[in-house]
């Protein structure tokens, strides 16, 4: 192919890709499906653990607020607080302000978990609830909420942090989710994700209908996500693949408009 052929070729793919991923798009929680490493946590002499975070967090499971390194692109501290045997709540604030909050409960038998979350970052508050089967207890003596856990489902009750628009721009798109919005083109360079500088997004166009995402966090990939939009133009295969601790996740994606 001569190198003229070969560029008609990209740049007639890039414009298909940008029409066809223009609009809202919503998250069917239904479809979402996870392969990945369980979560693991370590609650034991007053200190809680979070041993499968990337990086790890370890502060003291009082309630106070507790400066973290490494998750500044969405907390910069968190509150742990042990309600009783198997309940633990966690807030999280950045920049001083309310980010997130979640309450983790272990079932009696202690084979099941149920986290309900909300998030005050997006434009409109996300809550929901999260289920996580055990993998694996934690050491005798700890709080029932030590172990290793695999996410099993997660729900939203509300659209709120499902929808993400993409708008076309010369040669690339930008990019919306309700709580940060991003511009980036189409030539896999990184581009800043929000305003903190620690987030960025770098695009890549795979075929007429796919997208390639590349998420980074202080330049290490975090994520990796390839975007197929369906013939029709209706719905969207999204497959996330976790670079940090490996696993996917899976889900369809539907047009609103």
């Amino acid at each position: 192919m001569n190198k003229q052929l070969a560029l008609f070729v990209f740049l007639s793919s890039a414009v298909f890709a940008q029409s066809r991923f223009d609009g809202t798009w919503e998250m069917k929680m239904d479809t979402l499906q996870f392969s990945r490493a369980p979560e693991q946590y370590l609650i034991d002499h007053g200190m809680y653990r979070c041993l499968s975070c990337v990086p790890k967090v370890d502060v003291k499971a009082d309630g106070t607020d507790y400066k973290i390194a490494g998750h500044e692109a969405y907390y910069d501290t968190i509150a742990v607080k042990i309600v009783d045997a198997n309940t633990v709540n966690f807030a999280f604030k950045k920049d001083g302000k309310p980010a997130a909050r979640s309450v983790e409960i272990v079932s009696t038998d202690g084979q099941t978990m149920t986290e309900e979350f909300s998030n005050t970052m997006e434009t409109e508050k996300v809550n929901g609830t999260a289920g996580f089967t055990r993998v694996s207890a934690g050491p005798p003596g700890a709080h029932a909420l030590s172990g290793q856990w695999r996410m099993d489902t997660v729900r939203n009750s509300t659209t709120a942090g499902t929808l993400t628009t993409f708008e076309s721009i010369p040669g690339g798109l930008k990019i919306s989710d309700g709580s940060q919005s991003c511009v980036a083109k189409f030539d896999g360079n990184d581009y800043p994700i929000g305003k903190s500088g620690h987030a960025t997004i770098a695009l890549k166009v795979v075929g007429e209908y796919t997208l390639e995402e590349t998420d980074k966090r202080d330049g290490k990939v975090m994520t990796v996500a390839r975007m197929t939009v369906s013939k029709d133009g209706k719905s969207m295969r999204v497959e996330s693949s976790d670079k940090q601790r490996g696993g996917t996740m899976i889900y369809t994606a539907e047009k609103r408009r």
